[in-house]
């Protein structure tokens, strides 16, 4: 089918330190779950209504990984954008299960901590890292953008931009 799209957005808090696990051709994998919650006013009761969502999220990618491992913790506010993935599995009894997971991988993936710098909690502030930012970024890489809420990256638009617009 063409035109077809898997990505996932969630903005949400993580429910335990992230997870690493390492390959044995030397790549690895860094885990965790994150809670996106919504809430809600009950129009036949008045009642105040809450729901969270648990998502279990595996970054593959490299320097992704890193960031996450180095500035990740229970409680962190993250920006994440990956894909769908589902593995089928055997339980114990060896009956085929199957999950599904947010996946980071080396495309299309990016990660923002909104929590600020030492998870302070600084609002409008945070750090962005892409797949092609966060392999080469560093923790001192801190640039202000309202737009991504952290890295400022530049755009093919940027120095092209003509103010005779044809339409």
């Amino acid at each position: 089918m063409a035109g077809s799209v898997n990505k996932v957005i969630l903005i949400g808090n993580l429910g335990k330190d992230p997870e690493s696990r390492s390959f044995q051709n030397g790549g690895k994998v860094v885990s965790f779950s994150v809670a996106t919650s919504e809430s809600w006013k009950d129009k036949n009761s008045g009642d105040r209504k809450d729901r969270t969502e648990w998502h279990n999220v595996s970054i593959f990618s490299e320097g992704l990984a890193r960031v996450a491992e180095q500035y990740l913790k229970k409680g962190s506010k993250v920006y994440l954008e990956g894909q769908l993935e589902t593995r089928k599995w055997q339980d114990k009894e060896g009956n085929d299960r199957f999950t599904t997971d947010v996946v980071l991988r080396n495309f299309n993936s990016s990660m923002v901590l909104l929590d600020g710098r030492e998870g302070g909690g600084s609002r409008g502030g945070g750090s962005d890292w892409s797949q092609d930012e966060g392999a080469r970024g560093s923790a001192g890489d801190f640039r202000g953008s309202a737009a991504r809420g952290g890295t400022s990256r530049p755009t093919a638009f940027d120095s092209d931009l003509d103010d005779d617009v044809p339409f």
